[in-house]
């Protein structure tokens, strides 16, 4: 009974950590636009998230599941996304001679990675991978509060606690070491549209920006959801009025 008792016991801890995506503590929790049927992007946090990953983020971090073209989905005019696509440049060809060859990148084409492959990564960042961060919100187990915790949880380590040649403390991330230094400080990126860019508020947007790489057809998809709920509801109520209308003469 005892060994029965610490078995339920254990797995409700792991379970409890993987809740927490994978660290002791518990997430910060925010409410977020997206969530619940009625959710929905906010385009303006969006698009200041788009401004943090594109300045803070980028050097490390690729997005090759999201093409530039998907940018305007988010308020970005034709002209705008086809300024920022070309500000990257891509390895294209063969060309006629069977040479590759550089060109701006077009609305058509991924977002261009910040390396060519993942030994240069690596050796980048001495040893360690950047994860690539188009689907990292629906990677992990309560994607959203986990990252926006996991941005925020940079703290000074516990006078106990050594640390790992390399690694810094973060309060949410499994086992508390991480090789990626805190990202983000107050004031690192100015807001085109003059919204005070403190670490909380670059992390939320940041967060939003992810969302929505992660689940571009969100809205659509609960938009259909909605429909298709109210298709069944009205359905039911003219069965059930028919039902009543054919069995209403028999006794």
């Amino acid at each position: 009974m005892k060994k029965l008792l610490l078995i339920i016991a254990l797995f409700f801890n792991i379970s409890s950590s993987l809740a927490a995506g994978g660290g002791e503590q518990n997430l910060i929790s925010r409410h977020w636009p997206f969530e619940g049927m009625m959710g929905k992007f906010d385009r303006q946090s969006i698009q200041r998230g788009y401004q943090v990953y594109k300045e803070v983020c980028a050097s490390c971090h690729s997005l090759k599941r999201v093409y530039y073209r998907s940018l305007i989905e988010v308020g970005f005019t034709e002209a705008e996304a086809k300024a920022i696509a070309a500000e990257d440049v891509v390895i294209d060809g063969p060309d006629d001679a069977g040479d590759m060859f550089e060109r701006p990148a077009k609305l058509s084409d991924n977002f261009v990675s910040p390396f060519p492959n993942e030994n240069a990564a690596r050796a980048a960042n001495g040893g360690a991978f950047p994860p690539d961060l188009s689907l990292i919100v629906k990677s992990r187990v309560n994607g959203p509060n986990y990252l926006y915790s996991l941005l925020n949880g940079y703290l000074e380590p516990p006078a106990h606690m050594k640390m790992a040649s390399g690694m810094v403390y973060n309060a949410y991330f499994p086992g508390h070491q991480i090789a990626m230094p805190a990202p983000l400080s107050d004031g690192q990126v100015e807001y085109i549209d003059g919204t005070s860019a403190t670490v909380e508020q670059m992390s939320y947007d940041l967060v939003n920006f992810l969302q929505w790489t992660a689940e571009p057809e969100m809205e659509e998809r609960k938009h259909m959801g909605i429909k298709v709920l109210l298709f069944l509801f009205i359905a039911t109520f003219f069965f059930y009025i028919a039902k009543k209308r054919i069995w209403s003469n028999i006794k």
